[in-house]
């Protein structure tokens, strides 16, 4: 009795693959596809034919049918989407052009074959109505399909199953979806990633040991970590160097042991080939490792050849977050396995010339990527490590006597011992990434990225829309004002100010403001004084190798400070010095450098006087004012030359037409005069800090502001005559008490003129019902607004009508300018590509341009 065959329950198919349904029709592709995948995953011919011509039988219209079906494949492959072809596929030219487009997007194609007998697929078809063609057509198919099931090894299909019955079909209970030999998104770190090691085994035991690894007292070729941190070796762990075998045993150790990953290096690679008994020229360094392995035992070179025949060319870690490959990888190519990729992993881009010195002329991949995804590599040796688009190469050149380097991720670290000696002269000069024509900042923003309706996500809110027109006003100053883009890594949002008060004679009042969040379950706020200045970005660098490294020259001055629409502080460069020397050295004397491991901040900040920024400015516009008004206000000329020209014209025709207001403009002139002071020098100037926003590789929006006030007041205490520490209070939303202390703050501070205050939830970043609350309210006194709207606002004819005031927009603004704001620092920190940090600022400018009253 004949053996029956076990029939398979289950298809392993790669997560990444383009699947074939290869059958005749009556074959059941269709139903196989529907009962095993997701609709959205299906591309049927049939499908595609209906839509070019409303008629799914239509053969004349298969030309543009399968246009549209390669399209769609195209389309889901670039995303990295498994999709299934839901057509006959029987010959080898009906698949060329869409395995050639697999092979461009690095996908896998897979064949699952429908061989059903033709008598049932006949009967199938006779059964549908819209199938009319005769048998001699099921017949011809079928002849071709056997033909055209010749070649599929030959055509690139490695995964195949083929089905022979209807028993055999309908017996597949489950098709699973393997992840990729380099998918290990499941392995979140700690990482500790080191770069190309050449056989220098004692610089290797010394960085590791550095890193708290401890070597193993029974198996010096073996490490563990106390914290359970995984090794990453990028690669080219031999040649050149003394020691290859040591090197090697310890990585084999520490990878069956799961405590380490390797990649595949090019001259891995190389090696491996030899060993396989493939001709390769024994050189670069090559010709070192083959003498030191000839000391080795047969065992040990049978072990290194399996492991390195075991050893992929990427891997994609933490949620994708990380991917780590010997020379780096382009973002198109992520998580995808084809010879491309694992050329790209080994050698890099090159562009097919030769240089000087012989070597192959590199294409600078890095300069190019614009992804979310951390790439760490080596291949091309650097002599310091330099982010560069969100890439790092940590390839220090130890064998040629440099340093063997290691990132620590996710904390972002750098790590790195000094090479022992020089063990190979290197064939070229080390070049740096900044000598490579300092590509990182090329990559700035372009006008094309710029233009037209732009939707942009960030962290905090999806989908800020940015319309052409306001593009336009913010391109023209950006171009014309702002300050070198290479420091504009953030810009700050405007403020909303409080809901109107319904109370007699008061615009502004701090209890809408506490009501607001107290409504919205916030249990504490911050209240801080609000002071009389202009608000300023204020970045400050440790030392002027950090300006360097980290953003660009500034004519020799440890930092930059730039207004909320780009526009340097600064006219005169020896006022300029003096304030980064001051504020550099209180820094380093609070012990700020040290305590934040940091060589740079950024800090929002308040610079006084409110007269400073538009100082030179507005004393041509003084000489323009009448003599009637330079008359009657002559005892306060030095306040009244600050005002822009547009009050002050008002103030003279006021005192020209109507004498009844001079009270008002009395009023006027004193809440201004506070504010307003000439700046000859340093001497003149306030500052008062109130966010640090951030440092070296963290954003500080996780703290409290109670924390920010602290922490600032600290650094104040080291240079009280250029800094300023702002006053605030901590008021519990839950006791009356409290809040009535906050509004007899706001009274006593506004009573003669004082700007007001600002409220704040205790937390930077705040919700409620999960949706992002305003991150401040301004509550602005009574004579204070008499400044902003004109000396006589608060006529009842006059507060009446701005007591109707729409603060929608204004609101709906401060949140949107929030968000994008953090997202553009967050990118820097995290090492982006400029074009994606500047895309955020940019659209802040675009929304300061909207029309919105600038008064509020």
């Amino acid at each position: 009795m004949e053996e029956q065959k076990e029939l398979i329950t289950e298809i392993k198919l790669p997560e990444l693959s383009l699947v074939f349904l290869i059958g005749v029709s009556g074959s059941g592709k269709s139903s196989f596809a529907r009962k095993h995948f997701k609709h959205t995953q299906i591309v049927s011919s049939d499908i595609c034919r209906g839509i070019v011509s409303d008629d799914e039988n239509n053969q004349s219209s298969t030309k543009d049918a399968f246009e549209l079906l390669n399209y769609i494949v195209s389309m889901r492959l670039k995303n990295g989407l498994m999709t299934v072809i839901d057509a006959t596929n029987l010959r080898s030219q009906d698949r060329k052009s869409l395995i050639n487009i697999a092979r461009k997007y690095h996908c896998l194609p897979v064949a699952i074959i429908l061989n059903i007998p033709k008598d049932i697929c006949q009967l199938r078809n006779e059964s549908r109505e819209d199938r009319t063609f005769g048998k001699h057509v099921i017949r011809s198919q079928f002849s071709t399909m056997r033909q055209g099931l010749r070649g599929l090894k030959r055509e690139g299909f490695r995964n195949i199953t083929h089905l022979r019955s209807v028993e055999e079909v309908d017996a597949i209970e489950k098709i699973s979806l393997q992840p990729m030999y380099n998918n290990r998104k499941d392995l979140t770190g700690p990482f500790d990633l080191i770069g190309d090691i050449h056989g220098c085994y004692d610089e290797l035991v010394e960085l590791i040991t550095k890193l708290g690894y401890q070597i193993d007292k029974h198996n010096k070729h073996n490490a563990t970590h106390p914290e359970n941190r995984t090794l990453i070796f990028l690669g080219d762990l031999n040649d050149r160097g003394p020691k290859t075998p040591d090197v090697y045993k310890l990585a084999m150790n520490m990878v069956a042991a799961g405590n380490a990953l390797c990649v595949l290096g090019n001259h891995d690679f190389k090696l491996l080939k030899y060993l396989r008994g493939s001709k390769v020229k024994v050189n670069h360094g090559l010709e070192q490792t083959i003498e030191q392995l000839s000391h080795e035992s047969d065992e040990f070179i049978a072990q290194l050849k399996e492991f390195l025949s075991s050893l992929i060319s990427h891997y994609v870690l933490d949620e994708g977050k990380l991917v780590v490959a010997h020379a780096g990888l382009k973002e198109e190519m992520h998580g995808r396995g084809s010879g491309a990729v694992r050329s790209f992993c080994m050698y890099g881009e090159t562009t097919g010339e030769i240089d000087q010195f012989g070597l192959p002329v590199r294409h600078n991949w890095a300069a190019e990527y614009k992804g979310r995804t951390k790439i760490l590599y080596g291949h091309t040796p650097v002599p310091t490590p330099q982010w560069l688009n969100n890439t790092l190469n940590i390839d220090t050149g130890c064998v040629f006597g440099g340093k063997l380097t290691a990132l620590r991720y996710p904390e972002n670290q750098l790590i790195d011992v000094e090479a022992k000696k020089i063990y190979c002269e290197p064939v070229k000069p080390i070049q740096s990434e900044a000598d490579k024509h300092n590509e990182q900042f090329n990559q700035l923003l372009h006008l094309k990225e710029v233009m037209g309706k732009r939707i942009i996500q960030t962290r905090l809110r999806d989908n800020i829309t940015i319309f052409e027109e306001n593009s336009i006003a913010a391109l023209e100053l950006i171009s014309r004002f702002a300050v070198n883009p290479k420091w504009l890594i953030y810009l700050p949002p405007t403020m909303s100010p409080a809901q109107t008060s319904d109370l007699d004679g008061y615009l502004e009042h701090p209890q809408q403001a506490i009501d607001y969040y107290k409504n919205r379950g916030i249990q504490q706020v911050v209240c801080e004084e609000k002071h009389m200045g202009s608000r300023a970005v204020v970045i400050v660098c440790k030392d002027q190798q950090t300006v360097l490294d980290k953003f660009t020259d500034n004519h020799g001055i440890l930092g930059i400070c730039y207004t909320r629409t780009g526009r340097n502080f600064f006219k005169h460069q020896t006022t300029e010095r003096q304030f980064f020397d001051k504020l550099n050295q209180a820094l380093t004397k609070s012990g700020f450098w040290d305590k934040f491991e940091t060589s740079w901040v950024c800090l929002d900040c308040e610079i006084m006087p409110w007269s400073f920024k538009a100082q030179s400015l507005l004393q041509s516009q003084y000489a323009a004012v009448g003599a009637a008004a330079k008359h009657a206000l002559n005892d306060v000329e030095q306040a009244l030359s600050m005002a822009n020209m547009r009050q002050i014209e008002g103030i003279a025709e006021l005192l020209q037409e109507n004498n009844n207001a001079q009270q008002s403009i009395k009023k006027y002139i004193k809440a201004y005069q506070q504010y307003c002071w000439e700046v000859k020098g340093i001497d003149d100037l306030k500052l008062a800090p109130f966010h640090i926003l951030a440092t070296e590789g963290k954003v500080h929006t996780d703290k409290t502001h109670l924390w920010q006030m602290q922490e600032i007041a600290n650094i104040c205490q080291k240079d009280k005559q250029l800094l300023l520490a702002t006053n605030y209070k901590v008021i519990e939303l839950n006791d009356e008490q409290s809040i009535e202390s906050a509004i007899s703050w706001w009274l006593k501070l506004t009573k003669n003129g004082g700007e007001g205050m600002v409220i704040k939830p205790m937390y930077y970043i705040s919700y409620a019902e999960n949706r992002l609350i305003q991150p401040a309210i301004k509550s602005r006194g009574k004579e204070y607004l008499r400044i902003i709207y004109s000396p006589e606002y608060d006529s009842e004819k006059n507060i009446k009508k701005l007591k109707k005031r729409n603060l929608r927009r204004k609101q709906s603004l401060a949140i949107r300018e929030f968000c994008l704001g953090l997202e553009a620092l967050e990118r820097f920190v995290a090492n982006d590509s400029f074009s994606r940090i500047h895309e955020s600022v940019f659209a802040v400018l675009a929304l300061e341009s909207e029309s919105v009253d600038p008064r509020l």
